[in-house]
């Protein structure tokens, strides 16, 4: 049997029986989400390898095969190929992070070519991707360049070994009745609309007006019509915004939508062209547009509409996103709801985008005084989880009277999740709640529910590959920080010193330092301490003083129990000593291991 590399243990390779056995396994669940030619395309490219034709696997031939194209075929204007492989790639990523945990058998296909890779799960992680580059695949629904605006617009790969694969519902039922099995019945009753769980809380309104289509064509008005539907459901995964259906009757007492998304459709012959703006209901001000293009010819209307309304929920309602910009900016108290409340959200995501110490303090006790006025309100619990947790990750000094912000943490985030068990923000900070209290698992349980109810929020996948990265699994959870800091353009240095640990672990110090000097967070303990051990173990001494001067001199509590710190981050005992070994290599005194306080 041929295969692109040998396994990464040294072990044989799977058979074919057990590779022809994964692949029909893969292509029969309900988690692997590919159009038949895409199907197709995993089929053929699979069985050429099998059968000793891999050296043969070029776009060329495939573009034939496949798709059906004819020799005139040329990869550098038609580039269907190189697309449907990176959609493939996304697909198996998908379904190892959502389904395939028990599976014995692990498909990729490397960046770079076609030809597919067969490995046994057994025997650890392979080296980290490549963080310091190629941060995604070409898109076949490329947008258009942007229409100027007053806003800046917003500029996941092999395995996750996590549980049983059941419907999201069920899977957020499991997290929480393990954490607090008393709720069950609660969050069974639990599972509806965001309305029905959470209060308003000054959520930004937003209306999605129905798409214009040209007259007299039905298939157009078809596509309008699922194109609103599917931003509709894409939009209400966020719970930090409130989505109004086009037609809806507001009552008495509700306020009237900030904000309106419209567009139109237009196709000719095989070419479709979605236009999209988001405007200002007071002023009609158009504070974000776009266009995006889409060949026919190889794509259906159905994965058109999904993928442009991914994209569109990504970059209006994620936490960086146009929403937040124009109320961050504008900071206009709306004519009713809890204004103080939601500004106070407002102003977490802020100090998150520099993580600056000076400003955490305010936030955490605003939102202290939101989870009172607003004790319902599943996000606002949420968030003051993980501004509790910043005290521990980021050594933040902790107020005399909150001497225990860890307990703290765990106690918000299962408040959160207790509230709005589909809440995507609520189960991240559960995730790092119990990443920080040792409790690895449930973090990654957490963390998995998460990503499946909200793939296009940028900081669920980013925190969850950090975490994936952190408790051994470096190539999923790299790959999924690489995907969330090409999108997001809030803590962009905060997942850089991600991607620089990234790179150190796969002994590429290079990569590190350039990743590490990128990220702008000059008051992170942790990013100095990332730097530190990347210029040790680079053999830079006098920049590594630097570091161990900054250090020593803003947080010497660090160094001074410099293992319990680490291992509190790194949970495989070789990737903790793989990081010492580059501290130590800076000139830090570390202690044995046997005379390591216990962990928190």
């Amino acid at each position: 049997m041929q295969s692109s590399r040998a396994s990464r243990d040294g072990a044989a390779n799977p058979t074919i029986n057990e590779v022809h056995d994964q692949i029909e396994r893969i292509l029969s669940s309900g988690e692997f989400h590919a159009p038949d030619r895409g199907r197709r395309f995993l089929e053929f490219i699979v069985e050429e390898t099998l059968s000793g034709r891999a050296d043969y696997l070029k776009a060329y031939t495939i573009a034939q095969e496949v798709f059906a194209r004819d020799t005139s075929f040329d990869a550098q204007n038609d580039p269907v190929v190189r697309i449907e492989a990176g959609r493939i790639r996304r697909a198996l990523e998908r379904y190892y992070l959502v389904a395939g945990h028990a599976d014995s058998i692990v498909v990729t296909i490397p960046k770079g070519g076609y030809v597919p890779s067969f490995d046994y799960a057994e025997g650890g992680c392979g080296p980290a991707v490549q963080a310091a580059s190629d941060l995604g695949e070409q898109s076949e629904l490329q947008p258009a360049a942007p229409t100027p605006t007053p806003v800046e617009p917003a500029p996941a790969r092999q395995r996750a070994w996590m549980w049983l694969v059941v419907p999201a519902s069920a899977l957020i039922i499991g997290i929480v009745s393990f954490v607090h099995p008393p709720l069950l019945p609660f969050v069974t009753s639990s599972l509806l609309p965001a309305a029905s769980v959470s209060n308003d809380g000054a959520q930004p309104r937003i209306i999605v007006e129905p798409f214009q289509n040209i007259p007299g064509k039905a298939a157009t008005a078809d596509i309008a019509q699922g194109l609103t539907d599917e931003i509709i459901g894409q939009l209400t995964k966020f719970r930090e915004i409130l989505v109004i259906a086009p037609g809806a009757e507001p009552g008495a007492e509700a306020r009237e939508p900030r904000f309106a998304l419209q567009g139109s459709v237009r196709i000719e012959g095989d070419k479709m062209r979605l236009i999209v703006r988001l405007t200002r209901q007071a002023d009609g001000a158009v504070l974000w547009a776009n266009n995006y293009d889409a060949d026919l010819r190889d794509r259906s209307t159905l994965e058109v509409q999904t993928e442009v309304a991914q994209s569109i929920a990504t970059t209006v309602a994620q936490p960086y996103g146009i929403i937040f910009q124009t109320n961050a900016a504008e900071a206009i108290k709306p004519d009713s709801g809890d204004w103080e409340a939601y500004s106070c959200a407002l102003s977490y995501y802020a100090y998150r985008a520099e993580l600056d110490p000076q400003k955490h303090a305010a936030v955490r006790d605003c939102l202290e005084r939101a989870t009172k006025r607003l004790p319902t309100y599943s996000s606002y619990w949420a968030l003051l989880s993980l501004t509790y947790l910043d005290e521990v990750r980021f050594q933040y000094k902790v107020k005399a009277e909150s001497p225990h912000p860890l307990a703290q943490a765990v106690d918000a985030a299962r408040r959160a999740v207790d509230l709005d068990p589909q809440n995507a923000r609520a189960l991240q900070a559960l995730m790092l709640a119990s990443f920080f209290s040792n409790d690895v698992d449930t973090a990654l349980r957490a963390g998995s529910a998460a990503y499946a109810i909200n793939p296009n929020d940028t900081e669920v996948a980013g925190e969850y590959g950090f975490r994936l990265a952190m408790s051994g699994k470096w190539d999923t959870g790299c790959e999924l920080m690489s995907s969330a800091i090409s999108r997001n353009p809030g803590p962009k240095g905060y997942y850089e010193v991600g991607l620089a640990l990234c790179a150190y672990i796969r002994g590429d110090n290079q990569a590190a330092e350039l990743w590490a000097r990128m990220a702008d967070l000059k008051h992170n303990p942790m990013h100095h301490l990332v730097l530190l051990a990347v210029l040790g173990a680079s053999g830079k001494l006098d920049e590594a003083r630097r570091e161990r001067d900054w250090l020593q001199t803003n947080d010497p509590v660090l160094l001074g129990n410099i293992r319990k710190e680490v291992a509190l981050r790194l949970h495989r005992p070789q990737d903790q000593e793989r990081f010492l070994d580059g501290l130590r290599a800076s000139g830090i005194a570390i202690p044995p291991a046997d005379r390591m306080i216990g962990s928190q």
